[in-house]
């Protein structure tokens, strides 16, 4: 018997929601999408937390409910070194698990670019996603939950 899981998505700006509910049904795993307020909708079959609009509010809410084994599908990098140090697996929409031993260089990578920003420098965004970030997402979120279950 396996302990009960659960999938957290940072759900805000995550653009494979629906990669996850499709993938989530075929495995015994709670799934829980976490946005704002502003975000809300009746249209939803999943379990959906909404929280303040506040910047922090929805990391707030899935740092202080997940626990070790769970998932956690975000793009905040800042987030993903909250959790990982909790035995959280991460992943991001893109397909990349991150792992604790990566995040200081993730986080210093991240530090000099605020820094650039904050001198006025300007620094490249992120990358159009793809059909082939979608495909990379479902790939790794589907081997990691055959890997668990």
């Amino acid at each position: 018997m396996h302990k009960e899981r659960r999938l957290f998505v940072d759900a805000d700006a995550c653009p494979v929601k629906k990669e996850i509910s499709q993938l989530s049904t075929h495995f015994p795993i709670s799934l829980v999408f976490v946005a704002s307020y502003s975000h809300f909708s009746i249209e939803r079959t999943q379990e959906w937390v909404f929280v303040d609009p506040d910047k922090e509010a929805a990391d707030l809410y899935i740092v202080n409910n997940v626990k070790e084994g769970d998932i956690v599908v975000t793009q905040d990098m800042g987030l993903a070194g909250l959790l990982t140090h909790k035995q959280v697996y991460v992943l991001t929409p893109h397909g990349n698990t991150i792992r604790e031993k990566d995040m200081p260089n993730i986080l210093n990578k991240r530090y000099l670019s605020y820094k650039q920003l904050a001198q006025g420098n300007r620094i490249k965004g992120p990358k159009p996603f793809t059909r082939q970030d979608r495909d990379n997402f479902y790939n790794a979120l589907e081997e990691l939950l055959n890997h668990l279950y």
